[in-house]
């Protein structure tokens, strides 16, 4: 059953949980608000025929204390992106929930220096997601997605709606501990990440992503859309800490059969990647502040590589899209713009990512009845 709460409520710890995070976080450093009332953002319509549907759950794993709350069990919360045999009267969801947009408002110049302290709406961007839309007819290919580090799984919006609109299925995995917030039954969970991580830190969000989506794995023949998965036909893409976590499951789960990196580390086990005999495809962009770890990371990885020009980190998150309309209003830099998804056009790079991972998995998992994606 999906889990979207109403619009009224709210968490009860939540003044204790916010001033925990400022202690954790630091001083906010993002652009100050503009003076005419909040900047509203879109996320672009997806390219494929079919309308969206969208169901969220919530995974609870009994076996496996939290590792950053060992006094609770691991839970997981999934969303899960679809095409839709029909959507009229099934409402677009809500990008974050009406908490995670509450805590968001306060994380995002934490977690994102450069992104606006105050003028932003960010619990009123809409998805193409249809909640609870019947799915359409039919067995379809699964891709598992896993977010960079700091991030919630709805960053990943936009490039996953585009895949569910070509016939996959999509499933977004949140990390709670490690995104900067995610709503779970007994309240919103905000990350304990600072800075970049030391590897002991790096270690453990890789081990509880990879654990994580092992749980979705065994989980999926459970759910109410099951029917319309081919679990015989799964991949997986992460973006930064997701990409190396995403590698990590390719090369460990025999469920997996693809995967596509988008600049994530691979150094963390040299010897489980270079021993990869399933295919990978791998993104970087040419502003990423530490290519020259990147590359190193990558070098003797059997896979196919692509570069994004005048790109930079976040270009391949929801940031491609929603950072350039902020620049628009006045609530980020030129600068910030540049050091989070790069100076360029972002609908070039994002285009090449859409089409270029649509072609990879349209080759390796192919979706019955269509035709391949653009070269």
């Amino acid at each position: 059953m999906s889990n979207h709460p109403a619009p009224g409520r709210r968490t009860v710890a939540k003044g204790a949980l916010l001033g925990a995070a400022a202690l954790l976080l630091g001083p906010g450093t993002g652009a100050a608000g503009a003076a005419d009332g909040p900047a509203a953002l879109r996320l672009p319509v997806p390219t494929g025929p079919h309308p969206v549907g969208l169901r969220t759950f919530v995974l609870t794993d009994a076996s496996r204390k939290d590792p950053w709350e060992p006094a609770v069990v691991r839970e997981v919360k999934i969303s899960v992106l679809y095409p839709a045999r029909a959507v009229g009267g099934f409402p677009c969801a809500p990008q974050l929930t009406p908490d995670e947009a509450d805590y968001f408002s306060f994380l995002a110049s934490r977690v994102h220096p450069g992104l606006p302290e105050t003028g932003v709406d960010w619990g009123a961007v809409l998805t193409h997601g249809h909640v609870d839309a019947p799915p359409l007819p039919g067995r379809r290919p699964v891709l598992l997605y896993t977010p960079g580090g700091g991030d919630s799984r709805t960053l990943g919006t936009a490039l996953a709606e585009d895949f569910a609109s070509h016939g996959r299925i999509v499933v977004l995995v949140d990390h709670p501990g490690d995104a900067s917030q995610v709503e779970l039954p007994g309240g919103v969970r905000t990350t304990v990440l600072r800075g970049d991580p030391d590897p002991a830190t790096f270690r453990t969000m890789i081990d509880t992503r990879v654990a994580d989506l092992r749980l979705v794995l065994d989980r999926l023949p459970g759910l109410s859309l099951a029917p319309a998965m081919d679990l015989r036909r799964i991949g997986v893409y992460g973006h930064s800490a997701g990409g190396t976590a995403a590698v990590h499951a390719l090369a460990g789960d025999d469920r997996i059969a693809a995967g596509v990196n988008l600049e994530g580390y691979l150094d963390l086990d040299p010897k489980l990647v270079a021993g990869l005999d399933k295919p990978l495809l791998m993104f970087r962009t040419d502003g990423f502040e530490f290519a020259a770890r990147l590359e190193r990371s990558w070098a003797g990885v059997p896979a196919r590589r692509v570069l994004l020009t005048d790109a930079n980190h976040w270009i391949f998150s929801d940031y491609a899209d929603l950072v350039p309309q902020l620049q628009a209003a006045g609530l980020v830099t030129a600068g910030a713009r540049a050091a989070l998804v790069g100076a360029g056009n972002p609908a070039v790079a994002t285009a090449r990512v859409r089409y270029g991972v649509r072609a990879f998995f349209d080759r390796r998992l192919p979706v019955a009845g269509h035709r391949r994606a653009p070269q």
